[in-house]
């Protein structure tokens, strides 16, 4: 494949899953982090590893893409200061809020269906999956979907500020920091954050051709960096070097979204904290959002900052 032909690849891949992707990308450039302290995506504090059960850990993990932005340490939080992730020995409030996440019955029927993998039939608010699922669900109708207003979500979960600022505090202990970027990361992550703005255009490389396309935006952000990675998403994906499933994400890494690992169309740049910068689609600019890692579409990471992850 020439090097035009592959140039439009990468663009059209772009502009293909700009459209899904916009959906739950709406946010303002510049949005800070989803909670102060914590992100969707944050790996679990050395606490949080010691403090939830680890099979609440994985439900609460597991539960909250269910909302778009909605971080899993929300969802923790609140299960620790209902019933200490199930632990209380009755699980029944003098209000008669029941089951682990303390749902009124009355309120759980509005947000128990559909039932979530490995719930109860019928659903029921004493069963933890049924009962994290809901609570995400609550927690998005109310504020907390793609980050808007989880202080609001929080309230409306219990309205009482006394209780949104403990809800906040515990999810921010439970959050594990994210490392600073350092060395080539960095410089990729300082590139990236000075192109925010600038139009994006099919196939375009930087400014001198008006604009970027998605992996066009990663490949000058890298070059910048004095690494050289691929031009297409897909190329870029396939040259690693691959993070696992679940590894902690660190600024620098590049996420990847399309239908298989075999068909990736669209690539954006972690900074930290549940966010990332990327160049969408036609129409758009350079924006930075919540990562998406949790949507049907994301296929995996690569960390080129990483000794023989970039020829120099």
């Amino acid at each position: 494949m020439s090097s035009v032909f592959a140039k439009a690849a990468g663009g059209i891949g772009c502009a293909v899953l700009a459209l899904p992707l916009l959906a739950v990308l709406t946010v303002v450039a510049l949005l800070g982090s989803v909670l102060p302290g914590g992100s969707v995506s944050a790996a679990p504090s050395r606490h949080a590893l010691a403090d939830i059960p680890p099979r609440m850990l994985a439900l609460y993990r597991r539960a909250a893409p269910e909302c778009p932005g909605l971080s899993w340490t929300i969802l923790a939080a609140i299960g620790k200061v209902e019933t200490d992730h199930g632990r209380h020995p009755t699980m029944v409030s003098s209000a008669h809020a029941v089951g682990p996440m303390q749902f009124l019955p009355s309120t759980f029927a509005s947000y128990a269906y559909p039932v979530p993998p490995g719930g109860k039939r019928p659903p029921t608010p004493w069963d933890p999956v049924d009962a994290v699922y809901a609570a995400a669900r609550l927690l998005c109708a109310n504020g907390a979907r793609n980050g808007k207003n989880p202080r609001r979500a929080i309230w409306h979960y219990n309205p009482d500020r006394a209780y949104v600022n403990h809800v906040l505090a515990v999810a921010a202990n439970y959050a594990a920091a994210t490392p600073a970027p350092t060395g080539a990361a960095a410089r990729a992550v300082a590139f990236a954050r000075a192109q925010l703005g600038t139009p994006y255009v099919w196939g375009g490389d930087g400014p001198s051709e008006g604009g970027f396309d998605c992996s066009g935006l990663t490949q000058a952000a890298y070059r910048a960096a004095g690494l050289t990675i691929p031009r297409v998403a897909q190329a870029q994906y396939d040259h690693g070097p691959r993070l696992p499933n679940g590894a902690q994400r660190v600024p620098g890494d590049l996420l990847f979204f399309g239908t298989s690992p075999a068909h990736i169309t669209h690539v954006s740049l972690y900074t930290g904290n549940g966010q990332a910068i990327d160049a969408p689609h036609p129409g758009a600019v350079v924006r930075k959002g919540p990562a998406n890692t949790g949507a049907p579409s994301f296929q995996g990471a690569t960390r080129p900052a990483v000794p023989g992850g970039g020829a120099r």
